[in-house]
């Protein structure tokens, strides 16, 4: 069931950042980050209950602020019914950024079509219902940040990859192009496309297998990532839009 947990201590004065699949490990690093820069985080997560709520109380220890949402992003109802709500409450936010993802891998001949829809409308669609209930309040506030998690997937291909390669590779474009539709409110439209993570490497022989082909010779941090985010949400990068910054180690150059 969807729900809404708000922490009973708030600033209303803060700027507001919603962060999606808030509870993996490049979302609970991108959640702390914009915490530590003074935004109130939405925290948003569709079944790790316990880590998202164990993240706001992190957050919450360390002096910052913020609001739990749950809701699926592959289901309109459920985000009418939870964040459409939140901000009517609470007003619009200043930063989205839409991380939530999906990967599967296998060769496309013998991926399964509901493997390939998964992938696809989680990436894609995901961004699309999230960030279409979020432009309404930036626009009427005439500014805003939208910040999109690409991948080098992206632009490069990867065996067994189609389908998070081509929902990455749409993120791109849709962020170019939102970019230009959305310029003339002030709301600016970046993504960030990061390499392979010391986080995701599930074993020491897809370690090494990166590792030759990054000129900077290691992997990369997630609190890399956070600090290139952190910079899009700030001033510093109020001239800024329709790019795709990658954070890869040099990796495909």
């Amino acid at each position: 069931m969807s729900q809404v947990s708000v922490m009973t201590k708030r600033n209303i004065e803060k700027k507001k950042a919603l962060i999606t699949g808030s509870t993996g490990a490049l979302g609970q690093a991108l959640s702390r980050r914009l915490a530590r820069d003074g935004f109130e985080v939405w925290l948003h997560y569709r079944t790790q209950s316990h880590a998202a709520a164990q993240l706001l109380e992190e957050i919450e220890s360390a002096g910052g602020t913020g609001l739990l949402a749950r809701f699926d992003i592959q289901k309109s109802e459920e985000i009418d019914a939870v964040l459409v709500p939140m901000l009517s409450d609470f007003g619009p936010i200043d930063v989205l950024i839409n991380n939530a993802g999906s990967a599967s891998e296998g060769y496309m001949m013998m991926l399964p079509e509901e493997k390939w829809l998964e992938v696809v409308d989680t990436n894609l669609g995901g961004f699309f219902r999230v960030t279409r209930a979020c432009l309404k309040g930036m626009v009427r506030k005439r500014g805003g940040r939208v910040i999109n998690i690409s991948s080098l997937a992206g632009a490069r291909g990867e065996v067994g990859q189609v389908a998070y390669s081509a929902s990455k590779a749409g993120i791109e474009g849709a962020t170019r192009t939102l970019a230009v539709e959305m310029a003339r409110w002030n709301i600016l439209v970046n993504a960030v496309a990061p390499g392979p993570l010391e986080a995701g490497m599930a074993s020491s022989d897809q370690h090494e297998r990166f590792i030759d082909q990054i000129p900077l010779g290691r992997l990369g941090r997630l609190d890399e990532v956070a600090g290139v985010v952190s910079f899009l949400a700030s001033d510093d990068a109020s001239y800024l839009t329709g790019q795709i910054i990658a954070v890869n180690g040099g990796m495909g150059m």
